[in-house]
């Protein structure tokens, strides 16, 4: 649960590497390609550039690099041919990286041409939140801080919180202990430690918080159709504050 400095040290090189693939995504027209292009284009841009691993491609039986949740998916979304993106979709695209023995884990929904003005908002207003996530960050801090913080600052802007899913802690395994729930009350749960690391991935929808999973076993939906969106890092603990291990350079804020 708690990294070494050397650990931490390699976990950087993790992250870096894995918000070098969301700024080439950065750079890619999305719209009028289908999800399993996006995730081919993705795989080559891991193997081939950066000579790292795709982590998700194989874990728990999944057999692409990255999940794919367009509109109303509210995560693990599946590549497919047949599944084209659109103007005026939204999709979080998750994404997974290996290197060294270490794994990073991110996500950014894009907003892909003309989007409606109450996507964008939403789509904001959940970048916001893991941001009031991340703020909460500190040695002596509580998850229940992150939770809280993200909880208000969701309720606040008028949507509900996915409570089926949440943050994990990271490293040599993709999913190690502690889970860092989206919701929650201040001064509760497990107090943070200086070299803990784990990811802070909050699901905003803009109805009911319900999710549905379809019959794929890995896609999951809004109950009520509603759009949801989500925005993830994996963070690090630090003497002062956090640092932000899969920070891209069109963030300005290091929390």
């Amino acid at each position: 649960m708690v990294k070494t400095a050397e650990e931490l040290a390699l976990m950087r090189i993790s992250g870096r590497l894995l918000a070098s693939v969301f700024e080439m995504l950065d750079t890619v027209n999305l719209a009028g390609m289908s999800t399993l292009q996006v995730n081919d284009l993705v795989d080559r841009f891991i193997t081939a550039d950066l000579e790292a691993r795709p982590a998700s491609k194989g874990q728990y039986g999944f057999e692409y690099v990255l999940n794919c949740s367009i509109n109303h998916v509210v995560c693990h979304g599946v590549p497919d041919a047949a599944q084209v993106i659109r103007d005026g979709d939204i999709i979080n695209l998750d994404i997974t990286l290996e290197k060294n023995g270490f794994i990073a884990d991110s996500s950014k929904t894009y907003m892909v041409g003309t989007v409606s003005p109450a996507a964008r908002r939403l789509v904001r207003v959940t970048q916001e939140a893991m941001w009031k996530g991340i703020g909460q960050v500190r040695p002596g801090a509580h998850l229940g801080d992150i939770g809280a913080a993200i909880e208000e600052h969701a309720k606040k802007n008028g949507y509900s919180v996915v409570r089926d899913y949440c943050g994990h802690g990271i490293g040599r395994e993709m999913h190690e202990e502690p889970s860092v729930l989206n919701f929650g009350r201040p001064g509760t749960g497990m107090k943070l430690r200086e070299g803990m690391v784990f990811t802070i991935e909050p699901m905003l929808n803009q109805g009911s918080r319900k999710t549905v999973a379809l019959d794929d076993g890995w896609t999951v939906v809004t109950r009520d159709g509603k759009l949801s969106a989500q925005f993830e890092h994996t963070v690090a603990v630090t003497a002062t504050g956090v640092e932000v291990l899969t920070l891209r350079s069109d963030e300005k804020r290091a929390a």
